[in-house]
């Protein structure tokens, strides 16, 4: 087949779909390329697929999606994977409850295996709860065992990788602050109105109406001076905080992100929370919108609490530190720049493309 392709990157889902792709992939290639690098980006589930395979029920069209993953698994495997010199598998990029792949794939080349979530703990979306073996979270260490590198977006799943491995590469999951950006200058609105906003999915909304109780209570505590948004998940709608979500598009992100004055970022202090990356407040921090996150696993290592955002442990606190930022459009704007100044520096792509670029290089 002639010389080797450098890198095949594989992953579950096609471009510009998965965050977690779009994030820890996607955003990288164009260094890729300019490093004169040769790459293939193949994935399992095209966009009719998608659709099937997260609906209720359909479980025929499942299982020939299944199976039709089954067979793209064993070209890859047994045909393809020796043309490359590395080949990143990014989190559970293949949808069966085996780790045969990837261990196979890891002796033909050299096996990078990214995540960036708790993957060993079990955690499936609502549509596929019988689908449930397919996921085999207990997989995960056995992937990490066999991988040439293990890149990892946090401490706390570098910690976990490293009960399997001593190939660990710490690279947090990053924005791409020449697209994260203000086109419009930060300041208050002309009504005086103060913009409460969450950004996330349909899988994450739970988070978001965790807060809920604290919503209400702000609500009631500025009136018509508060309103709030949802985006990412357009059929959330809670009449009580008037609040209709705005379904996700990346053509209408950037302009849904800007009506925010102050982002949010509830978690549940648990196991699976511990090993989130902490993407939601990088993006609000991108675009200069003072954040105030739950003080979860490693929202307390992004943010410096009253210097770079805010956090918060309890019912209190939130509405405390709410209404610091409602109440004063300053700090706002102070909070906002020095977020900004803290992606740039540490949490942004310019700041990790060396980092990632090294990963293939060994």
């Amino acid at each position: 087949m002639g010389a080797q392709t450098d890198i095949l990157f594989l992953g579950l889902h096609r471009p510009g779909r998965s965050p977690s792709q779009r994030y820890r992939i996607e955003q990288f290639l164009p260094v890729i390329e300019e490093m004169g690098l040769r790459y293939d980006y193949r994935f399992l589930l095209d966009e009719q697929m998608d659709k099937v395979f997260y609906s209720p029920g359909v479980y025929f069209g499942k299982a020939m999606i299944v199976l039709k993953s089954l067979l793209f698994l064993i070209k890859w495997t047994f045909f393809d994977a020796k043309a490359y010199r590395y080949i990143f598998v990014q989190r559970e990029a293949f949808m069966l409850g085996t780790s045969f792949f990837e261990r196979t794939m890891a002796k033909r080349s050299k096996l990078i295996f990214d995540f960036d979530d708790s993957i060993w703990m079990s955690n499936v979306s609502a549509a596929n709860k019988k689908l449930a073996f397919l996921k085999n979270p207990a997989k995960t260490s056995r992937i990490i065992q066999s991988a040439a590198c293990n890149v990892v977006g946090n401490q706390f799943l570098a910690n976990y990788a490293q009960q399997f491995s001593k190939n660990v590469v710490l690279i947090p999951t990053v924005v791409n602050t020449d697209e994260y950006h203000r086109r419009k200058p930060l300041q208050a609105k002309s009504d005086g109105k103060v913009c409460v906003g969450w950004s996330g999915s349909q899988t994450t909304i739970e988070h978001f109406k965790l807060l809920e109780p604290v919503l209400r209570d702000i609500k009631a505590k500025y009136g018509e001076k508060v309103f709030f948004k949802v985006v990412g998940d357009g059929t959330y709608e809670n009449r009580e905080l008037g609040i209709q979500g705005i379904q996700w598009t990346r053509e209408t992100e950037l302009a849904a992100l800007e009506e925010i004055d102050v982002g949010i970022m509830p978690l549940p202090d648990d196991e699976w929370s511990k090993g989130k990356c902490g993407l939601k407040a990088l993006v609000y921090m991108a675009m200069e919108i003072p954040a105030v996150l739950a003080d979860v696993g490693v929202n307390s290592e992004i943010v410096t609490d009253g210097v770079t955002g805010l956090l918060s442990a309890s019912h209190e606190e939130w509405i405390e530190k709410l209404s610091l930022l409602i109440e004063n459009a300053e700090l706002r704007c102070k909070l906002g720049k020095a977020g900004r100044e803290r992606v740039e520096a540490s949490y942004s792509v310019k700041a990790n493309q060396d980092k990632f670029i090294a990963l293939f290089n060994e």
